[in-house]
């Protein structure tokens, strides 16, 4: 499909963007003095709706549905559903309750083609990938290494997809998303102390970290890490992470919707319906928040630091 046929899609787009969550919402939820009263405010400001990433891939896929480039949006729910598939063999449980949606597999199809070890009938972005990390659990039964094996192929599979198929927002998109994931990776490896295989594995590697030298600094210690880290062009971010892994988490998603933004005065294209999608999932994200936050007795002002950038 053509860029110019997208144009429907982007004007249907454009119209729901009234019913996105504002700040001003946000501060209500905060507010709000039961979770009854937030849900009657959500249905007020959605029409009945429910917020709900799957409701929104359902809308843009529906006016898209050869687009290959809007599909890495759902690697990662994809990829760990083969993570929830592998467990439950393992394990011998369902793996239902542990399934992300929406995403691209046949989730029926998904269990039962890596239980007869049937890869090939798998898509192609994740067909490699499953086999490799069920050999990988069976071999070792350190799910550790298998979670962060298919975490990597993750972030290498959209990087893959996106220079095939992508837009050069979409190559951006999972450039910033393979970053920000190989920072807090080997962050948290070095803490660890982990091995140069075992880093090998976790490690993805993007343009702008090169993949051997945040192995070399991660293996030398946190120290080294971060020296090197902080004198890349995300050393301002590095030094979120040094004080608290989770305001580096809120800046990755910040700066995930500051490139969502970028997309907001386009007519045309898949861009304008990848933004919308990243803004519903900041919703949810969101929504989470609050009412974890709620549930722990947390006050206004540590629930207000903690929301994510909205995209109205």
């Amino acid at each position: 499909m053509s860029t110019i046929k997208y144009a429907n899609a982007v004007a249907a787009v454009k119209a729901m963007e009234n019913t996105l969550l504002t700040r001003n919402d946000m501060e209500q939820f905060i507010n709000a003095t039961s979770k009854a009263e937030i849900n009657s405010l959500i249905s007020a400001k959605k029409g009945g709706e429910s917020i709900s990433s799957e409701n929104v891939w359902e809308m843009i896929h529906e006016y898209a549905p050869d687009s290959k480039e809007l599909e890495i949006l759902l690697y990662k729910n994809d990829f760990h559903n083969l993570k929830a598939v592998l467990k439950s063999i393992i394990s011998g449980r369902s793996p239902e309750q542990y399934y992300i949606r929406p995403t691209n597999l046949d989730l029926i199809h998904l269990f039962e083609n890596i239980s007869a070890k049937d890869y090939d009938s798998l898509p192609e972005f994740i067909r490699d990938t499953a086999g490799q990390a069920y050999r990988l659990i069976v071999d070792t039964s350190d799910g550790q290494l298998t979670d962060s094996f298919i975490d990597s192929a993750t972030l290498k599979a959209m990087q893959k997809s996106a220079s095939e198929f992508g837009s050069e927002f979409m190559k951006k998109y999972a450039n910033l998303i393979t970053v920000c994931c190989d920072i807090k990776t080997a962050y948290r490896l070095s803490k660890m102390k982990k091995q140069k295989n075992f880093l090998e594995t976790a490690i993805c590697g993007s343009s702008e970290l090169d993949k051997d030298s945040l192995i070399r600094e991660t293996l030398n210690g946190t120290e080294s890490l971060m020296n090197f880290l902080e004198s890349s062009s995300y050393g301002e971010a590095v030094r979120l992470l040094n004080e608290s892994p989770a305001q580096f988490e809120k800046w990755c998603d910040d700066v995930i919707m500051e490139l969502a933004e970028t997309a907001r005065m386009k007519s045309f294209g898949t861009e304008p319906l990848i933004a919308y999608y990243i803004a519903s999932e900041a919703e949810e994200k969101n929504m989470r928040i609050i009412m974890v936050c709620r549930e722990f007795g947390a006050d206004k002002e540590t629930i207000t630091e903690r929301m994510r950038k909205l995209y109205v």
